[in-house]
């Protein structure tokens, strides 16, 4: 999918970049299959705000994505391509012998026309979903699950693979695509393929307006507040007091550790994030 560009007749189209959508097939979702999104504006159950910057914003419709693909043996047919508000992958919409149409993320290479399954038996092509004890080492997978039967967890955003490294005592060995290696057990299931919409990254907003269209409202600095609204508010002049970046709460921003240290999934990475081995407990 090709990223467009414009001329810059103003100062916003000097930057801003757009999808061209021409994988798009179809326009208008299907109705069974979405719901209305209820805002929030970054505020909980009692009303008060547990998450700033959050607030307006385009109205969507949620489309339900089968995340568990549980129809095993069951061959279906890709019927379109659609757009998805709230993600950044494309949906394929998938219709089965039986009439049921649910939809699933779109893989690279899955077009309109194709034939998918899942299942013990699928066999190891893209679109298609079946557990890490029968997919073949050093193939590309995506929207894979963390405990066998409870849906794709992981790996499910635009232009995201992970890569089956080994299998050993019950357990494979992945590769996710932040170059963490994780043990994830053989009985979940996973879809082959690369998530499409690869040049998502390729997309520049350009302005401040479209991404008040996605609900994300604008921030003060820090060194901006007062002191009284800040830890690094006030001072004469720009500076932010010489302390190290912290939240409005005083909790460090930059290299402070959050992680807790005994969680009970550590045992599972083998290989960081950065590289470095898994420490463990």
């Amino acid at each position: 999918m090709p990223v467009k560009s414009f001329r810059p007749l103003t100062p916003s189209t000097r930057y801003i970049t757009i999808a061209s959508y021409d994988d798009i097939t179809k326009r208008k979702p299907e109705k069974n299959l979405v719901y209305t999104r209820k805002k929030t504006g970054g505020r909980n159950c009692y009303g008060r705000v547990t998450s700033r910057g959050i607030g307006g914003g385009h109205k969507q419709k949620v489309r339900n994505v089968d995340f568990k693909r549980d129809k095993h043996g069951m061959e279906a047919n890709v019927i379109a391509i659609e757009y998805d508000p709230i993600r950044t992958a494309r949906l394929a919409l998938l219709q089965y012998k039986d009439g049921e149409k649910r939809y699933i993320i779109a893989p690279v290479g899955l077009l309109v026309g194709s034939k998918v399954v899942s299942g013990n038996t699928a066999p190891p092509e893209v679109g298609n979903s079946l557990p890490l004890k029968t997919i073949p080492v050093g193939m590309p997978i995506h929207n894979l699950e963390l405990t066998p039967g409870k849906g794709a967890q992981m790996v499910r955003s635009a232009g995201g693979a992970a890569t089956v490294m080994s299998r050993d005592e019950g357990y494979a060995q992945i590769r996710l695509p932040s170059g963490e290696i994780r043990k994830v057990h053989q009985d979940c299931f996973a879809t082959i393929g690369q998530v499409g919409n690869t040049d998502h990254e390729n997309v520049t907003l350009g302005k401040a307006g479209r991404s008040r269209h996605r609900g994300i409202r604008p921030m003060s600095r820090a060194v901006a507040k007062n002191p009284v609204d800040h830890p690094m508010g006030g001072g004469a002049g720009k500076t932010s007091g010489g302390g190290h970046p912290v939240t409005p709460w005083g909790v460090i921003t930059k290299g402070y550790k959050t992680r807790v240290k005994r969680k009970y999934s550590s045992r599972f990475i083998v290989v960081r994030r950065d590289g470095r081995p898994m420490k463990q407990y």
